[in-house]
């Protein structure tokens, strides 16, 4: 039992024994599968991750799978390519090296500077004709590895994409992109340089008005050699890079701005007045006078100079850019004005005056004909030629005009009445006096040639005496006018008194003057003898006939008779009283303007009324000194009636007439209005 019993027991522990074993096992065997669940469950991702790049992997051995020759040859292509691309990235760092030189200031070193910005334009122009190349030799290559199959079309479609920005870069202005705006920003270093040079170099002329004719006929170049050599060095750099008018706008303000500077001490206002601003040409007389001498100066020293040094600087471009460039630096600087000014004056009304200044006009421009033709000829300075022909045209049409219409004028007078005191018509002296300023050496030559042009424009026959001929039409029609208003006077006396003065007048301001050559020594001496005969009417027909009322007839002195005698010397001294003072009350308010003429003739009167006088005084004054009313007949002493004789024929204030133009309604004034009118030669 023993036996059976222990044996039993063996048995069951041997089954214990296996089934720990085995729950062991079991036990192991959930936990490896645990754990290999957990790894199923990590390896899901990762084999969702190998199955995404399975593609890329498949093209990045496909190359391996490619055709053998494609993948000899394309190590050739890519060597090319990568060639010209290495060498333009060399030249690229190159550019940059470049740039703390040229942001400097090129005052500092300009050769030097010069000499960087070259080397920088050369490598901006390899850089544009060889990245261009480069670029297209990279698409060849990507061409290649695409149509071959050598390569993964991620990574050529990545390279497409940059290479399309590269050729869109190039084809919008590689240079800006290339350099980063250095090669534009030296530039405009140069500019300003450009600029500093002209500006610190262009000083305004000194001058003064007083001496204007004093001044050398040319100017020098304003600016030093050297100076020039600077600019033509910028300039040349600038055009190369497409800025020459940014030049040509920089030279013509500064240069333009030192003229106007150079003008401004000249006091130039007066150009800028209107017509609507003077009365007439006279109330700006002065500003004509200085007209001229200011556009001597502006043209022959500042135009002069400026045409010069445009020359001088732009020279090497070419003429017609230096020709336009000098065109705007003289509009701008001001000679339009001056011009514009002349033409202002050809447009104001007609006078006598005008005449003479735009005489002078003609003078000052035909003194600057050559200059004109010389500095303003090129076709840039068109608006100048213009505006030049348009002002001559209106000086010579005015002034021909006016001239013409001086005749007419004269024979439209005629039918106005003389002046009421017998003086001299306003007439008659500014026509003289005109006509022989006219006949001048200072306006004759220049008036000859103005009629001269103006008849060849009206193509008329060429009159070499026109001139001449005209002032003598001119005089004799004057002359006609005197016979004519020597007849107008009602009063006989007063007629002699009008005829002496112009026939006086005439002689004695024409002689030894241009105009007294003209009309020759038998027309003076003719007007001389004529004041003669008119003096000796004058004296007979009014004081000559005072002594006859001092008769002494009927005058004996003696005791009986003292009454009588009284009586008829009372009577006599009181018709001599009347009549004396009827001729001084009407012969006191006329007028013989001439000294010397005057002087002589109240001299002739007191010798031919204060003798008879005297003498009638001293023999018979005492008959009627002593009577109550001797203030009555002994009214003048000798002194006294002198002294009046003497104070005969006084000028006053004179009165100047006006006289009118023809249809046309044009006038000429200078105290003498081309208008008739009932005071005209008053």
């Amino acid at each position: 039992m023993d036996q059976s019993a222990s044996g039993n027991d063996c048995k069951n522990n041997f089954c214990i024994d296996k089934l720990i074993a085995a729950r062991k096992s079991l036990k192991l065997s959930l936990e490896k599968s645990r754990t290999l669940g957990l790894a199923l469950e990590k390896a899901g991702p990762r084999l969702e991750e190998i199955n995404q790049r399975l593609p890329s992997l498949e093209a990045a051995v496909r190359p391996i799978r490619a055709d053998k020759d494609a993948l000899v040859a394309v190590g050739g292509h890519i060597n090319r390519a990568v060639g010209p691309a290495a060498a333009v990235l060399k030249v690229f760092d190159a550019v940059h090296g470049l740039e703390k030189s040229l942001l400097s200031d090129p005052r500092n070193d300009l050769p030097g500077y010069l000499s960087v910005l070259k080397r920088l334009k050369e490598a901006l122009r390899f850089l544009g004709d060889n990245c261009g190349l480069a670029i297209q030799w990279l698409e060849d290559i990507i061409e290649y590895l695409e149509d071959n199959r050598v390569a993964d079309g991620m990574y050529l479609s990545n390279l497409k994409t940059s290479l399309k920005g590269l050729r869109e870069l190039q084809n919008d202005g590689e240079r800006v992109h290339l350099d980063g705006g250095l090669l534009d920003a030296a530039l405009d270093k140069l500019e300003n340089e450009f600029r500093r040079l002209l500006t610190e170099h262009s000083v305004p002329l000194p001058m003064s008005s007083p001496s204007l004719g004093e001044q050398a006929c040319i100017a020098p170049s304003p600016l030093p050699v050297t100076v020039i050599q600077k600019l033509q060095a910028i300039l040349g750099r600038l055009i190369a890079n497409n800025r020459l008018e940014k030049c040509i706008t920089i030279y013509v303000e500064v240069r333009s701005s030192n003229v106007r500077a150079s003008l401004k001490a000249l006091d130039l206002d007066y150009l800028e007045i209107s017509i609507s601003e003077f009365n007439n040409v006279q109330s700006i007389e002065g500003y004509i006078e200085q007209w001229g001498k200011h556009l001597e100066f502006a043209v022959k020293h500042l135009f002069e100079a400026d045409f010069k040094l445009c020359n001088d600087v732009f020279e090497r471009i070419g003429l017609d850019v230096w020709m336009g460039c000098f065109a705007k630096i003289a509009a701008q600087a001001g000679i339009l004005a001056f011009l514009q000014f002349g033409r202002t004056i050809t447009e104001s009304k007609k006078e006598p005056v005008k005449l003479l200044k735009l005489l002078d006009i003609f003078s000052s421009l035909n003194k600057l004909r050559l200059d004109f033709n010389r500095l303003f000829g090129g076709a840039a300075c068109a608006e100048i030629q213009n505006l030049t022909r348009d002002l001559i045209k209106g000086v010579i049409d005015g002034a021909a005009e006016i001239f013409w219409e001086i005749f007419f004028q004269v024979e439209l007078q005629r039918q106005s009445p003389p002046p009421q005191d017998g003086s001299i018509p306003r007439l008659v002296s500014f026509i003289t006096d005109y006509c022989n300023e006219l006949l001048g050496d200072n306006y004759r030559p220049i008036l000859s040639q103005v009629l001269v042009i103006h008849q060849s424009w009206k193509q008329k026959k060429f009159q070499e005496m026109i001139l001449v001929n005209e002032v003598l039409k001119i005089i004799k029609a004057v002359d006609l006018n005197l016979e004519t208003w020597v007849k107008a006077y009602g009063n006989a006396t007063l007629s002699c008194v009008f005829a002496m003065n112009c026939h006086w007048h005439l002689y004695k301001h024409l002689k030894g003057t241009k105009l007294g050559e003209l009309m020759g020594d038998s027309w003076l001496k003719e007007h001389e003898q004529y004041k003669e005969y008119y003096s000796a009417i004058f004296l007979r027909e009014s004081w000559g006939k005072l002594p006859s009322h001092l008769s002494r007839e009927g005058l004996i002195l003696f005791s009986g008779s003292r009454a009588t005698a009284r009586d008829l010397v009372k009577k006599r001294l009181k018709t001599f009283n009347e009549a004396f003072d009827e001729m001084f009350r009407k012969q006191s308010v006329w007028v013989i303007p001439e000294r010397d003429l005057r002087e002589k003739t109240c001299q002739l009167i007191v010798q031919t009324v204060l003798p008879v006088y005297r003498s009638y005084m001293q023999t018979y004054g005492p008959l009627v000194e002593k009577d109550a009313s001797s203030s009555k007949y002994a009214k003048y002493t000798v002194q006294g009636l002198e002294q009046m004789l003497l104070s005969l024929f006084l000028p006053r204030r004179e009165r100047y007439g006006s006289f009118k133009g023809r249809p046309t309604g044009s006038k000429i004034d200078n105290g003498v209005d081309l208008r008739r009118t009932a005071s005209a030669v008053a």
